[in-house]
Protein backbone atom coordinates (compact mmCIF):
# COMPACT_ATOMS: atom_id res chain seq x y z
CA UNK A 1 0.00 0.00 0.00
CA UNK A 2 1.29 3.54 -1.38
CA UNK A 3 1.90 5.91 1.54
CA UNK A 4 1.08 9.77 1.25
CA UNK A 5 3.88 12.38 1.42
CA UNK A 6 3.43 14.40 4.84
CA UNK A 7 3.87 17.73 3.40
CA UNK A 8 3.83 19.28 6.87
CA UNK A 9 3.05 18.13 10.39
CA UNK A 10 0.44 21.23 11.34
CA UNK A 11 -2.82 21.81 9.42
CA UNK A 12 -3.63 24.14 6.84
CA UNK A 13 -6.08 26.45 8.77
CA UNK A 14 -7.74 28.46 6.21
CA UNK A 15 -11.04 30.98 6.13
CA UNK A 16 -13.17 29.33 3.13
CA UNK A 17 -15.82 30.64 1.20
CA UNK A 18 -19.07 28.64 0.62
CA UNK A 19 -18.02 26.04 -2.45
CA UNK A 20 -16.60 22.62 -3.58
CA UNK A 21 -13.02 21.57 -2.25
CA UNK A 22 -10.58 18.68 -3.41
CA UNK A 23 -7.99 18.13 -1.00
CA UNK A 24 -5.07 16.53 -1.85
CA UNK A 25 -4.31 13.03 -0.10
CA UNK A 26 -1.05 11.62 -1.36
CA UNK A 27 0.91 15.12 -0.36
CA UNK A 28 2.51 15.60 -3.72
CA UNK A 29 0.33 18.94 -4.92
CA UNK A 30 1.73 21.85 -5.44
CA UNK A 31 -1.16 23.65 -4.26
CA UNK A 32 -1.30 22.57 -0.89
CA UNK A 33 -3.50 21.56 0.85
CA UNK A 34 -5.36 21.24 -2.38
CA UNK A 35 -5.37 18.91 -5.06
CA UNK A 36 -3.96 19.74 -8.85
CA UNK A 37 -4.06 16.50 -10.36
CA UNK A 38 -0.84 15.80 -8.97
CA UNK A 39 -1.63 12.13 -8.05
CA UNK A 40 -2.57 11.06 -11.37
CA UNK A 41 1.25 10.60 -12.02
CA UNK A 42 1.48 7.13 -11.36
CA UNK A 43 -0.22 6.97 -7.37
CA UNK A 44 -3.39 5.08 -6.92
CA UNK A 45 -4.88 7.97 -4.49
CA UNK A 46 -7.74 10.39 -5.45
CA UNK A 47 -8.03 13.84 -4.41
CA UNK A 48 -10.92 14.30 -1.53
CA UNK A 49 -14.06 16.16 -2.62
CA UNK A 50 -15.54 18.22 0.12
CA UNK A 51 -18.36 20.95 0.01
CA UNK A 52 -18.39 24.10 2.43
CA UNK A 53 -22.01 25.73 2.95
CA UNK A 54 -20.63 28.85 5.14
CA UNK A 55 -18.30 30.92 4.97
CA UNK A 56 -15.52 29.55 8.07
CA UNK A 57 -12.12 28.96 9.55
CA UNK A 58 -11.19 25.27 8.51
CA UNK A 59 -8.57 23.15 9.48
CA UNK A 60 -7.34 20.61 6.53
CA UNK A 61 -5.02 18.29 7.35
CA UNK A 62 -1.51 18.46 6.22
CA UNK A 63 0.26 15.20 7.47
CA UNK A 64 -2.34 13.33 4.88
CA UNK A 65 -2.52 10.63 7.88
CA UNK A 66 -6.04 12.37 9.69
CA UNK A 67 -8.69 9.12 10.15
CA UNK A 68 -11.22 11.92 9.46
CA UNK A 69 -9.95 13.31 5.89
CA UNK A 70 -9.98 16.13 4.80
CA UNK A 71 -9.57 17.79 8.13
CA UNK A 72 -7.09 17.12 10.64
CA UNK A 73 -7.42 15.27 13.57
CA UNK A 74 -4.61 15.59 15.15
CA UNK A 75 -2.80 12.74 14.14
CA UNK A 76 0.34 15.53 13.03
CA UNK A 77 1.50 15.05 16.54
CA UNK A 78 1.84 11.51 16.97
CA UNK A 79 4.34 11.32 13.83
Amino acid sequence: MEEPKIVQKAPYVLEVEPGKYAWCSCGLSGKQPFCDGSHKQGTSFHSVKVEITEKKKVAFCGCKKTGTPPFCDGTHKHL
